[in-house]
């Protein structure tokens, strides 16, 4: 990987997308921007980014999974952040194998994400806790893994889950991470 710092950004928040932009243009990157995996192909024949920020949800309840996959396919060298308002490990766990180097949960800043860049490496020296999980977090865990295996419809996985779409969809609300 050469030294150049080329960023492409993957976030369907018009907003947060021009404030990371910005930001990282004033850290000397060069910063690309797309609201979804349209125009990826496009892009990637055109700019060569070292560095990508990818949305888990992006707009149309697409699953940033797929950018991030196309991305590392691209060039398995290229240094991937998936940011995320619904993180869960399962997600975590999928955007890893698929090649994001972090997984960030929102809200994340410019240096949250310019450290992520950084750490190369696992810390086999994280500190385990002794909490077990909550009844509450396995249900969140389970509801965010069957999301992910239907892509995010939200109609598919409720139906999958045996709970009414709006009830999915509140539940969904009550555990945003904003």
């Amino acid at each position: 990987m050469t030294n150049e710092r080329n960023l492409l950004i993957v976030e369907d928040d018009a907003a947060f997308a021009r404030t990371l932009v910005r930001s990282f243009e004033r850290r000397s990157y060069t910063v690309r921007h797309l609201a979804g995996e349209d125009g990826l192909a496009a892009l990637l024949e055109a700019f060569a980014p070292s560095h990508a920020v990818v949305d888990l949800k992006l707009a149309g309840n697409s699953s940033g999974l797929s950018c991030v996959q196309a991305l590392h396919q691209h060039d398995p060298d290229m240094i991937i952040v998936v940011l995320t308002g619904y993180a869960s490990i399962a997600t975590a766990v999928e955007a890893i194998k698929l090649g994001a180097r972090h997984y960030l949960a929102k809200p994340s800043n410019t240096d949250d994400i310019e450290a992520a860049f950084q750490r190369a490496i696992g810390n086999a020296d994280v500190e385990l806790t002794g909490r077990k999980t909550s009844i509450k977090t396995l249900e969140w865990e389970h509801i965010h893994e069957t999301l992910a295996e239907t892509g995010f419809n939200i109609s598919e996985a409720a139906r999958r889950l045996g709970l009414h779409r709006r009830t999915l969809a509140r539940k969904l609300e009550k555990q945003r991470i904003k």
